[in-house]
């Protein structure tokens, strides 16, 4: 038998043996290359994706003549507290309520009302200031249908203190200017209207 064809035949078939060693290798390779890909991938698209905006909000001071407690007392006349039924209803999906409530029912109710000036005493001051959440659940269902996110200012909060003349001032952040962040026109136009809303039934108490 030719020497230099058997010699041949075992270059070749090292050659291809060696190929195929280098293509498994490089088969491995990819295949880890695509795991590591993969794992990197879910693990990044299992993190929480923060973002920041500016916004420009225009904030409302109302100053009374009248002292605290009567501005409080008037607030608490013309703005009624919200009625535990129509939550229930609400919770329930009661439409026909809900109709009614948009026709019939008060413009803005007092949701919860919390007594800041109490706290203030683990400081030793004693401080007249009342925080309210305002605002109306089926108004708000108008605006939140569209954004959910509009549920972060809905109820408004709106702080009644007494300042050092002994006067009754209320501040509040504009809905409109709060709302409009998101940028639909459809939650900003309802907002326009709790902006109206709001002016009345604290100007009419502060007056």
């Amino acid at each position: 038998m030719n020497t230099t064809r058997i010699l041949g035949q075992s270059n070749l078939k090292g050659s291809l043996m060696k190929r195929k060693r280098l293509l498994k290798v490089a088969t491995a390779t990819a295949a880890f290359a695509v795991l590591v890909t993969t794992v990197y991938a879910q693990e990044k698209a299992d993190k929480p994706i923060t973002t920041n905006q500016t916004i420009a909000v225009e904030h409302i001071r109302i100053e009374s003549a009248k002292s605290f407690a009567d501005v409080r007392a008037a607030l608490e006349r013309t703005v009624p507290h919200l009625d535990p039924s129509l939550v229930k209803a609400l919770d329930a999906g009661d439409v026909a309520r809900a109709i009614q409530e948009k026709k019939e029912g008060p413009e803005l109710s007092i949701f919860q009302s919390r007594d800041h000036g109490a706290i203030l005493r683990i400081d030793g001051i004693a401080r007249n200031a009342s925080q309210y959440d305002i605002g109306n659940p089926v108004t708000a269902s108008l605006m939140t249908r569209h954004r959910l996110a509009a549920a972060l200012y809905a109820p408004i909060r709106v702080v009644l203190y007494e300042n050092d003349a002994g006067h009754g001032v209320f501040e509040y952040d504009q809905p409109s200017t709060t709302f409009g962040q998101f940028g639909d026109e459809r939650v900003t136009a309802v907002a326009r209207g709790l902006d109206a809303a709001l002016a009345r039934a604290l100007t009419k108490a502060a007056e």
